[in-house]
């Protein structure tokens, strides 16, 4: 009987103690915990990424035996531009549509995704080169709290205090591959670098690049998030993970990894050149996959063609017949001498077809006259 009086005591507090458990204080007691609760807890806790999940957004790089052309590019994309505005708007959170700032900053200060130090051209993503949260927030004089300590230390920044006005511009590290299996040059962005644009006391501007996230690990929050692109559909059709696999985004080179580690403006100071030189880098990669291949007779007759026809509008001076002479008009060439190619095909198969049969005939007389004059030697 006395062990049963100690065993009910205990009993009646953890029940108590699991009941306190499902149950939330509010302003007119205490109530049981609903389900809207949950949903709103996990809202706030933003979306849930599994392993699995990180896995599939994980691309693997290629081995280097399978590759046979490779070259690092860095890019500047510039938010002024139309073609990269769905990466600045929303500045601020409406209907949960986060711009790609908010999205990088809350994962790195909630710890999900790691960032690195911005080495300018000798990025190197391992933990020796981690960012440390707190010192980048102090650098970058972006106001924060924290809360819990150990390994339960979070840093919560106010909406407000989310500089997201002053990113205008990103960095991002592309890699241009060919692989030697799928005979193609693929393009995947490594890496994206968020740039501060803060103006100085002699009213300039100043670029401060923050951080290095590397893009595999941000593509399942990209993937839930999905922006229109132009003011005539406002239907969000493509997630910022699609923006940046597809190449929508329009960006300058602004550094090639070089063994000297320069930038473009420091290898080509004119504003001419270094315009020509981007564009010829540009032009490279598109078509290097191009020159490996040895053009058809098709295509090297619709080529000589085009130069023809652009080198008689240059002796004649018309500028129309220069805005002729595109695209359009060589695909329509293209297709008249396949055309043409077909016909020659036909005709020669037509006249192939009629000769069989003269060649059977010379074939069966020489073999009755063998055989013939055999069996009249046999007879003698």
């Amino acid at each position: 009987m006395k062990i049963y009086r100690h065993i009910l005591p205990l009993l009646a507090i953890s029940g108590l103690a699991l009941a306190g458990f499902a149950q939330v204080e509010s302003a007119s007691g205490v109530r049981k915990r609903s389900e809207r609760d949950k949903k709103n807890n996990e809202a706030a806790a933003g979306p849930k990424i599994t392993e699995r999940m990180q896995g599939f957004y994980e691309a693997k790089e290629p081995h280097d035996a399978d590759l046979e052309y490779m070259r690092q590019i860095y890019r500047q994309i510039d938010l002024t531009k139309d073609a990269n505005t769905p990466l600045y708007f929303p500045e601020d959170v409406v209907d949960g549509q986060e711009n790609l700032f908010r999205i990088i900053l809350s994962q790195v200060v909630q710890g999900r995704v790691p960032a690195y130090e911005y080495l300018d051209g000798r990025e190197v993503f391992t933990d020796q080169y981690k960012v440390n949260v707190a010192e980048m927030l102090d650098r970058f004089g972006i106001y924060y709290r924290q809360e819990g300590s150990g390994k339960n230390q979070k840093y919560v920044i106010e909406e407000a205090d989310v500089p997201t006005g002053q990113v205008l511009n990103y960095y991002i590290l592309e890699k241009w591959e060919f692989d030697r299996r799928s005979n193609q040059m693929k393009t995947r962005v490594e890496a994206i670098c968020p740039v501060l644009n803060r103006s100085t006391d002699f009213g300039g501007d100043t670029r401060y690049p923050m951080f290095w996230v590397k893009f595999d690990a941000l593509r399942p929050y990209l993937a839930s998030q999905y922006i229109f692109l132009t003011d005539d559909n406002n239907l969000p059709q493509y997630s910022l993970d699609d923006y940046f696999n597809l190449g929508m985004y329009d960006g300058d080179i602004y550094k090639t990894r070089n063994l000297r580690n320069l930038s473009m403006t420091q290898l080509y100071p004119d504003e001419d050149d270094l315009k020509r030189a981007q564009d010829s880098i540009d032009s490279r990669l598109r078509d290097y996959g191009k020159h490996l291949w040895v053009p058809t007779r098709e295509e090297y007759l619709a080529e000589q063609e085009r130069k023809e026809a652009l080198q008689k509008a240059i002796e004649s001076g018309d500028s129309t017949a220069l805005n002729v002479v595109d695209e359009t008009t060589i695909a329509e060439k293209r297709s008249e001498t396949k055309s043409s190619a077909s016909k020659r095909t036909s005709t020669k198969k037509k006249r192939s077809t009629k000769k069989p049969k003269s060649v059977k005939s010379s074939s069966s007389s020489s073999s009755n006259s063998s055989a013939t004059k055999s069996v009249r030697r046999r007879k003698k």
